[in-house]
């Protein structure tokens, strides 16, 4: 009985111990960069809560071919801490803010070597349950044509074509249109010719 009593003061006080909600995170779904430039990774979540004091990023890396992902990023207890042993330990800057619910890196004076998959993972305590974030990065020497610039261009030069086509094709059919009429109005003048000397 008193135990029953107690708890039901506890609920009814309100002091019931906050329950976790999921939390959503955001990164971009694929970024390309030249070598020796600078780019920023976001990083961003939802949380039906208040921004917590105790609030976390966390980033890794996986470069392309490798099936191990290595930490080079972490924020926690109101500071940032860059992997001293990661290949972007002298080239990670922490630009975001995390009052905000923002966890953005900049990534500078990028190689060929960087080309990979970046994964972010937020804590907004006690929302700490939820599926990290990935963003591919491809680095190139040049830059790249984009796979939709030569399908708009091929997608262009086909319906040029069909204008094309369909101008002929009306253009065509006037001219005969155009041939007849005159063949039948020279075919009228003649009998009308032909009519008016027989009635001489």
């Amino acid at each position: 009985m008193l135990t029953f009593l107690a708890l039901t003061s506890v609920a009814f006080l309100g002091i019931v111990p906050e329950q976790s909600q999921a939390i959503a995170i955001y990164t971009g779904w694929e970024r390309h960069a030249l070598v020796g430039s600078d780019i920023r990774l976001s990083c961003s979540f939802f949380s039906w809560r208040w921004t917590s004091e105790d609030v976390t990023f966390s980033w890794t890396y996986r470069p392309d071919g490798s099936r191990d992902s290595i930490s080079i990023f972490h924020y926690t207890g109101g500071a940032a801490y860059v992997d001293n042993k990661g290949p972007f330990r002298d080239r990670l800057e922490f630009v975001g803010n995390p009052g905000r619910r923002d966890g953005s890196i900049l990534l500078k004076n990028l190689e060929l070597n960087d080309n990979g998959t970046f994964t972010c993972d937020a804590k907004n305590p006690p929302d700490i349950v939820g599926r990290p974030s990935s963003v591919r990065l491809l680095v190139f020497e040049k830059v790249p044509i984009q796979a939709g610039v030569i399908t708009g261009a091929i997608i262009g030069v086909v319906l040029g074509l069909l204008v094309l086509i369909v101008v002929i094709y009306y253009l065509m059919r006037f001219l005969v249109a155009r041939r007849v009429f005159s063949l039948s109005v020279s075919k009228h003048g003649k009998k009308k010719k032909e009519g008016s000397q027989q009635r001489q």
